[in-house]
This record gives C-alpha cells, sequence and structure tokens, in this order.
C-alpha cells in the first residue's frame, strides 16, 4: 500500500541501530527524506551510509538545548519538517524495590524527556506543515510486567500519558501524535537474543504462556505501524497507544 508520504522530512530519534534503524528503512523505503540521530558516530555513519540522501545528525536528545539542536539542524537539511519518530529510550535498569534518584533521573531522562525535548523543539515547525509524532513505548507502561524495572515502567506509563493528554493541544496546531507500545521485540543485543541463545526452550516457554502468537515481534513490524501511523492514511488517528505485543497484555 502506497503510504503517500514520499518527499516527506522525517526526523527518526534514536536510529543508528534497533528499532529506530528499522524505522528509518521502513520510511525511506516510502520514500521520505530522512534525517538520523543517534549518539553513538560509527554506527550512526553506518546507518546513514546504508539509506542513501539520508543525513545524520548526532547528539543526544535527552538534554534539551541538544534537542533543540537536533531540531534545527534536521529542520535545516531539507527545509523543513514533517514527520518526528521520538524513539529514545531504553529499560536496562536496576531491579524493583532497589530504585534511587539518580536512577529515577536517569530513566525518566532517557524514557520521557527524550521525547518531550524533542516535540517542544519542533511543535512550531510541524504546525506550518500540519505534521505529526509517534513515540516508541512499551507495553510496560500499559501494564505491569513481572521483573520489569520499576522506573522503566513508570517511565513509560508517563509517556503514554503524554501522549494522550498532548493531542488535545496539539490536535489544535494541526499536528497529530500517537504512540506504538512494543511487547518482546527481538532485537540485536537485546535481553531477548541473549535469553533466545542462553536457553531457547525456556524463552519458547514463556512465550507459550504469555504471548497468544506465542513468538517475538521483529523491528520491522515496529516500523510498519510506525509509518501507518505517520501517514495520511491514519489522519484521524491522535492521541493513541497502539498495542503491538503479539496478544500479551490481558487488560
Amino acid at each position: 500500500m502506497d503510504m503517500t508520504i514520499a518527499g516527506k522530512v522525517a526526523l527518526v530519534t534514536g536510529s543508528s541501530r534497533g528499532i529506530g534503524r528499522a524505522i528509518a528503512i521502513a520510511l525511506h523505503q516510502e520514500g521520505c527524506k530522512l534525517v538520523l540521530n543517534g549518539r553513538n558516530g560509527d554506527s550512526l555513519q553506518e546507518a546513514v551510509d546504508e539509506l542513501p540522501g539520508s543525513v545524520a545528525v548526532r547528539g543526544d536528545v535527552q538534554q534539551k538545548e541538544e534537542a533543540v539542536r537536533i531540531v534545527a539542524a534536521a529542520t535545516a537539511a531539507f527545509g523543513g519538517l514533517d514527520i518526528v519518530v521520538c524513539n529514545v529510550g531504553g529499560g536496562r535498569s536496576v531491579p524493583p524495590g532497589t530504585e534511587t534518584a539518580t536512577e529515577w533521573q536517569r530513566m525518566f531522562a532517557l524514557n520521557l524527556w527524550s521525547a518531550t525535548n524533542v516535540v517542544e523543539a519542533a511543535v512550531g515547525e510541524l504546525e506550518r506543515r500540519a505534521g505529526n509524532i509517534v513515540c516508541i513505548s512499551s507495553i510496560c507502561g500499559v501494564e505491569m510486567v513481572p521483573d520489569a524495572p520499576l522506573t522503566y515502567s513508570c517511565a513509560k506509563a508517563a509517556l503514554n500519558a503524554y501522549v494522550r493528554g498532548a493531542a488535545r493541544p496539539l490536535g489544535r496546531r494541526h499536528v497529530r501524535i500517537n504512540a506504538v507500545v512494543p511487547g518482546n521485540i527481538l532485537v540485536d543485543d537485546s535481553v531477548w537474543a541473549r535469553k533466545l541463545t542462553e536457553d531457547s526452550e525456556v524463552l519458547q516457554k514463556m512465550l507459550d504462556r504469555e504471548v497468544s502468537l506465542r513468538r517475538l515481534g521483529t523491528p520491522e513490524e515496529v516500523a510498519d505501524l510506525v509509518v501507518y501511523l505517520a501517514s495520511p492514511r491514519a489522519a484521524f488517528a491522535t492521541g493513541g497507544v497502539w498495542t503491538l505485543d503479539g496478544g500479551q497484555l490481558r487488560s
């Protein structure tokens, strides 16, 4: 299906590897003018080399001033901005019950401020072009997943609440915002990749027990949903928290 976003300018944060890189590839395949972002210069350059015509802007969107600079550079690269995908995040933290003030701050910066900083910096340009935002969240922000870090779950729950709450004021400015909420996605160098290598039988038993489709998801499946939400095909969708977990959530 043609998503009719060829020629649109898209900024994908955290796009040098994993889910972010898959999203960047999918948008590139749809003909978007692509701006990639990440903190690691080597992996970012590899991603740019893979996607001819794309532009790299290295920097850390957890820092407000950096987010402003990155958005400005992305806008200048192609003369505007239509699509923003806030993908920066991570779930590695301390076990539940061992949280510290420092860890709370770190996890909220990584999983919430990284999105709100970018939205704040980009909203003016998105308003000018009736653009849209997609944030990558997690099922941990919807339902308490056993053994998931509490810091991560709370930060992603806050991100989901932000997307729902921001939809109305952003809508008045002709900007849509949605969240994609993946479940267990198999990404290189992830906890699931490690568990698959260590004991695939135990992992499969967990999937059989917890996930309706009895498998892990792929970054490409997340990317497909992001592309849809970023396109005019989803023109009436905003404030949504879109679950993509193979049927894991129970609530």
